[in-house]
């Protein structure tokens, strides 16, 4: 599988039709604005008719108007982040067969070993497909030590994570687990990512929309492109810190004379972030002092417990437990929720996806903030330092039980029983009367 290449996501994009952007005279703009008007015409009328059905599930139309009135239209724009897509339309296909998949695995859960079993050798024996098991998954003894297993271990792949690159290899993934499972399987890619099948075997499930007692008749549906997808969007973090180092001068009985000269160098890391980045103040008493600008320009200062800036998929997560709103994925958008503001006015925003966000120390801070990426890889931001934070270009392919739309409000209902209440009694005719 060539990165991207095998994957194609059959969708109607939102995209603005094309403008030259030069002096056009009236007559010429006129003629082009009706020919744009019949060709729109023609596609609506036809999509109306065709595809009559699946237009009842959609949340928005397959190709809004680009023009407005006879002369003004929408200019393109070369550098688009990320098209609006409609949610219906998102179906998975393959252009080859796929041949690899990936199985992920909770570790250390027992409960998880005789699925996984059971799922490798369906992979392998029946479905002939070579499947790839990260090393520490394959060290369990309870994996290791069973002879029965033994030879279907044999023929697996096997990768370390942070050192093996297995991008261009794996034609789609299988998580065994909760939602952690599948945020850890977005780690292991920092371009593009296979489609991702995750059975629901964990504790919450929110991400994992496949129960496992009919996993073969599922996993058929998706190997022959059978499924519906939902494009999880990830934000790109850079992380550029200023590395400081004291060189003291020492005397000839090793007494340090000066702090010496300081030399500075700058070291930058780039994540790529599911769920949400999360700057806190950490361990300190004192509240969180952050600067946070939008497209290089700032907007405010947060101060208190922190800040969390979140994918929609991640509004479902600690951003609507610090009191957010809850985002479908297919909006494109990122969400700012202050942690406990020391601010009543502070309120979660929503900023349109592909903005640039900047979070910096304030140079007035009592202390030190701490930073981390869909709860892992916790680090410590100094003065100087900075987190850039903006839309990434490879989103994660979630391949959907019945659709983007009907699994959502399904988790949202089963998850974290959104809108559970007991119902008032209905009123009797006795009652009306008073």
């Amino acid at each position: 599988m060539d990165g991207g290449e095998e994957l194609r996501v059959e969708a109607a994009p939102y995209c603005c039709s094309s403008c030259d952007g030069g002096e056009v005279n009236a007559r010429s703009m006129a003629r082009r604005s009706h020919k744009r008007k019949t060709r729109s015409l023609s596609t609506s009328s036809a999509g109306s008719s065709t595809e009559h059905g699946r237009r009842n599930q959609s949340l928005h139309g397959p190709s809004p108007v680009t023009t407005f009135g006879p002369k003004a239209c929408m200019l393109q724009n070369p550098h688009t982040v990320m098209h609006i897509q409609d949610p219906a339309s998102q179906k998975l296909t393959w252009n080859k067969p796929p041949k690899s998949v990936l199985v992920i695995k909770k570790i250390r859960d027992a409960s998880l070993l005789q699925p996984f079993k059971e799922l490798c050798i369906f992979l392998t024996e029946v479905k002939d497909m070579i499947v790839y098991v990260e090393k520490k998954i394959l060290e369990d003894p309870a994996i290791s030590d069973d002879e029965n297993f033994g030879a279907i271990t044999e023929k697996f792949c096997t990768f370390r994570d942070d050192l093996d690159d297995i991008s261009n290899r794996v034609d789609f993934i299988i998580c065994l687990g909760g939602d952690g499972t599948l945020l850890y399987a977005s780690s292991l890619f920092q371009e593009s990512v296979p489609p991702v099948m995750a059975f629901h075997l964990g504790s919450l499930g929110f991400l994992t929309p496949f129960k496992f007692d009919t996993y073969q008749s599922q996993v058929d549906q998706v190997i022959e492109g059978n499924a519906a997808i939902v494009l999880r969007s990830r934000l790109k973090v850079r992380v550029l810190k200023e590395n400081w180092e004291k060189k003291a001068r020492l005397d000839e009985k090793g007494i340090i004379l000066t702090n010496g000269d300081t030399e500075s160098g700058r070291k930058s890391v780039q994540y790529q972030v599911l769920n949400e980045v999360v700057v806190d103040r950490g361990p300190s008493s004192y509240l969180s002092n952050v600067d946070l600008f939008l497209d290089g320009h700032l907007i405010t200062t947060v101060q208190g417990d922190g800040v969390i800036v979140s994918t929609p998929t991640g509004s479902t997560a600690y951003a609507v437990a610090a009191g957010a709103s809850m985002i479908h994925p297919n909006v494109p958008a990122i969400m700012i929720t202050p942690i406990c503001p020391h601010s009543l006015s502070f309120r979660p925003i929503v900023v349109p996806a592909g903005v640039e966000l900047k979070i910096m120390l304030s140079r007035d801070a009592r202390n030190t903030a701490w930073v981390s990426f869909d709860g892992r890889k916790r680090q410590e931001i100094c003065h100087g330092d900075s987190i850039t934070i903006t839309t990434s270009c490879f989103p994660v392919p979630s391949i959907c039980f019945r659709d983007p739309v009907n699994d959502w409000f399904e988790s949202l209902a089963q998850c974290l029983h959104w809108n559970v209440r007991k119902k008032q009694n209905q009123l009797s005719s006795e009652d009306e009367e008073f």
